[in-house]
């Protein structure tokens, strides 16, 4: 019995889990899953010091437009622990430590300086541009919990501190191979009745997308003996991915040869159009997806199922994007029973999202994905569809992925 849509995504994302940890440079940090809590080491800032450029000094001395003498220089740099005179001033730089006994940084716009002295033209208050020590960060605080998608302003705290590498979840290592005698790899000479093996390509950027390593295990000829070969090195990865050889025809090995090398099924197909062969089967820990042969169907279902199972492998919790509501402009058709995705384009027009078909909606049509910029799911519980109907739409672009909160 083929698994609905929802439950399908549901199952295989209670199979999968992370793949392990790393420990990285600071760099190659970016855009990975922190994979333990990172502790600041100490207090940030390390020392009060001057958000300005101007005078350090004290209130009291400032009162009443007092001339002070300028005894000093303090360059951002400078060691701490100076102290500063009675109606005296130090002139001090952003960033520079603040003497012991100032509780004030005079700006220079709000000074006059002359004959090497300086009086406050504005009323000056206590702590008046002063970072104090520890006021960002405290000694022993989390700046990153384990789960942290690491960005630049993540790579700045670490910096920050002084660390120059960073232990996050390791990137999963998915093998892809192709199958079926039609194929030969992308540049290679085309004879009669050949095609490019356009979803091996397609997939090793879907999984470099979606921060995987693709594992490139070429093309299994229509043999046993070739898809034995071929999927015993896959399931060395982290992770499987067939595409084609996954229905009921004399050629189609996949499914009996990974019974054979002992990965249990966990499903065999998906009530779902386009992609109702998708199976998924796991040895041991590790994932076994396999996808039809169809171009656009191996995307969708690669969108739909992989991508989210890969981002959890990789250490994400967020590993399902957004869903949007979207108003159709045109009529859908569809068996109730069955989710149906349609390749859409979405705008904003005021104040709701619009979904149009991007296209010609058969199989065949891959043109049609490259215009899409997210996938209109029909439930399964409805037939079909009026203009003007309700439906969820899933982004396969960042740019719909923001629309919403442009509203």
């Amino acid at each position: 019995m083929k698994r609905s849509f929802e439950d399908a995504r549901k199952v295989i994302l209670e199979n999968v889990s992370t793949v392990g940890v790393e420990r990285v440079s600071l760099l190659e940090s970016l855009g990975r899953v922190v994979a333990q809590d990172v502790i600041a080491p100490w207090e940030a800032p390390r020392y009060d010091n001057s958000a300005m450029d101007g005078f350090a000094v004290r209130v009291a001395d400032s009162a009443g437009g007092q001339a002070l003498p300028i005894v000093g220089y303090l360059p951002a740099g400078a060691a701490g622990g100076q102290t500063l005179e009675a109606s005296t001033a130090i002139r001090i730089m952003t960033g520079a430590p603040v003497p012991v006994t100032c509780d004030a940084v005079l700006p220079f716009e709000d000074a006059e300086e002359a004959d090497g002295k300086v009086r406050a033209t504005k009323p000056v208050k206590s702590g008046q541009h002063i970072r104090r020590a520890g006021e960002d960060v405290k000694c022993g605080d989390v700046i990153a919990p384990s789960g942290t998608v690491v960005r630049p302003a993540e790579i700045s705290m670490f910096a920050a501190f002084n660390q120059d590498a960073v232990m996050v979840y390791r990137k999963p290592r998915v093998a892809i191979l192709s199958t079926g005698d039609e194929l030969v790899e992308v540049g290679q000479p085309l004879a009669p009745g050949k095609i490019a093996n356009s979803n091996g390509a397609a997939l090793a950027a879907a999984v470099l997308d979606a921060g995987g390593v693709p594992v490139m295990l070429g093309i299994a000829a229509d043999t046993v003996e070739s898809h034995r070969e071929k999927l015993t090195e896959g399931l060395s990865a982290d992770a499987l991915i067939t595409s084609a050889g996954v229905s009921v025809g004399d050629r189609d090995f996949v499914r009996l040869v990974l019974a054979e090398l002992g990965v249990e099924s966990v499903f065999a197909g998906v009530d779902v159009r386009p992609g109702s062969p998708t199976a998924f089967g796991k040895k041991d820990d590790k994932p076994v997806f396999s996808l039809p042969g169809n171009p656009v169907a191996a995307l969708m279902m690669f969108e739909t199922f992989v991508r989210p199972a890969l981002l959890r492998m990789s250490g994400r919790e967020r590993v399902l994007k957004r869903q949007l509501t979207a108003v159709l402009q045109e009529d859908a058709h569809k068996k109730p029973g069955k989710t149906r995705l349609l390749r859409v384009r979405v705008i904003a027009d005021c104040g709701r999202l619009v979904a149009s078909s991007a296209g010609d909606q058969s199989t065949g049509m891959l043109n049609t994905l490259t215009k899409a910029d997210a996938i209109a799911v029909l439930a399964s519980v409805r037939g079909s569809y009026k203009a003007g109907d309700e439906v969820d739409v899933l982004p396969i672009s960042e740019t719909l992925d923001l629309m919403e909160d442009e509203r």
